[in-house]
């Protein structure tokens, strides 16, 4: 081979090599926008660890750069901001997309439905992700599971509660499924973002409210307003908080940043959850103990009239047809399947050990 065609040849390879040396250094800068406050203890707090995951595990390729609830666009607005690229990425939760797709709400809990680590087997192993994906699709955006607050508890009341009677005419903040599920009973809906819920309980303008578990719930000073906190979260078994992306933002990143992405989404959601397990356990032992908050659970007859609901709430999107149908379709398919197992695990161990 002559020097000159050597030297041609070499030339060449640099001109080709060149542009995927600096596709490699490229430094994507990300706007994140969530729906909570910043930093508050559960979501919060998990959305500004998933940036750090996502960064450190990029090696710094991908910065983000994180705005709470109503610093760029409001709480309810965030799906419209990724979806429009006036942020890269969101992290919220499906509930707050009703009014876009009412089906949205399945994949984050369901009245007497799958619980967290059982919601997770439907999203990884049940068929969940792609149909989550294809129902998103439509606005732009591709969905991840990114955190978990744990099970919900059932709600704070200014007033205490005996029956199915004491629920009528009450003004709940009890947004989405779990508002479909008491309204038979008579309340009055209210959907309010989180950081706005506290100031509506202390004026008067709610009579009760729910968010997440008792991490949440304290850190948002809702015993301030009222004394009664009422569980099981019958309408809200799981807490699953998503990471949202665009999808042309991340259908343009190399493969490598794809699965950073994508495992950083799944490391932050086993952690959270796990976190959740703890600090609900520590929180509310301090709403007990340290604020004289008064725990109760749900007269018997208000859980039966709640369970007699639940069929109804679930059944609604097999009736939809089409995408509806197939979601609803899934979701129970992996319901009746672990249930009888989950029956004869965690339910006989936790009520075994409950006699300890």
């Amino acid at each position: 081979m002559t020097a000159t065609r050597r030297n041609a040849l070499l030339a060449g390879a640099g001109a080709v090599a060149a542009p995927a040396a600096l596709r490699a250094e490229t430094t994507h800068r990300w706007r994140m926008v969530t729906s909570w406050p910043r930093d508050l203890p559960g979501p919060g707090m998990t959305a500004t660890r998933l940036a750090r995951r996502i960064e450190t595990l990029s090696g710094g390729r991908i910065e983000i750069e994180i705005f709470g609830a109503g610093e760029i666009v409001p709480a309810f607005e965030v799906l419209d901001a990724v979806s429009e690229r006036v942020a890269e990425l969101a992290h919220t939760a499906a509930v707050f997309w009703a009014g876009k797709m009412y089906v949205s709400q399945l994949f984050l809990a369901v009245p007497f439905g799958l619980t967290p680590l059982e919601h997770m087997a439907w999203i990884e192993h049940g068929g969940g992700q792609a149909l989550w994906d294809e129902l998103y699709g439509s606005f732009g955006v591709k969905p991840f599971m990114a955190g978990n607050t744990g099970m919900s508890m059932g709600g704070w009341f200014r007033e205490e509660i005996h029956s199915p009677s004491d629920l009528r005419g009450l003004r709940f903040r009890m947004p989405g499924l779990g508002g479909d599920l008491y309204q038979p009973l008579g309340i009055v809906q209210v959907s309010l973002p989180p950081g706005e819920t506290l100031p509506a309980l202390q004026s008067g303008a709610l009579d009760a409210a729910e968010f997440a578990g008792p991490f949440s719930d304290l850190a948002l000073g809702f015993h301030q307003a009222a004394s009664y906190y009422y569980g099981p979260g019958l309408h809200e078994p799981n807490g699953t908080g998503e990471c949202i992306i665009n999808r042309g933002v991340f259908e343009a990143l190399p493969d490598d940043l794809e699965a950073v992405v994508a495992e950083a989404c799944r490391a932050e959601n086993a952690f959270a959850l796990a976190e959740s397990e703890r600090m609900n356990a520590e929180a509310l032992r301090s709403l007990v103990e340290d604020h004289g908050v008064q725990l109760r659970e749900f007269p018997a007859e208000i859980t039966d009239a709640l369970r007699a609901e639940a069929p109804r709430v679930l059944a609604q999107f097999a009736d939809q047809g089409g995408l509806e149908k197939r979601i609803h379709d899934s979701y129970v398919t992996m319901l009746d399947l672990l249930r009888p197992w989950s029956r004869q695990s965690m339910a006989a161990y936790l009520t075994a050990r409950a006699a300890v």
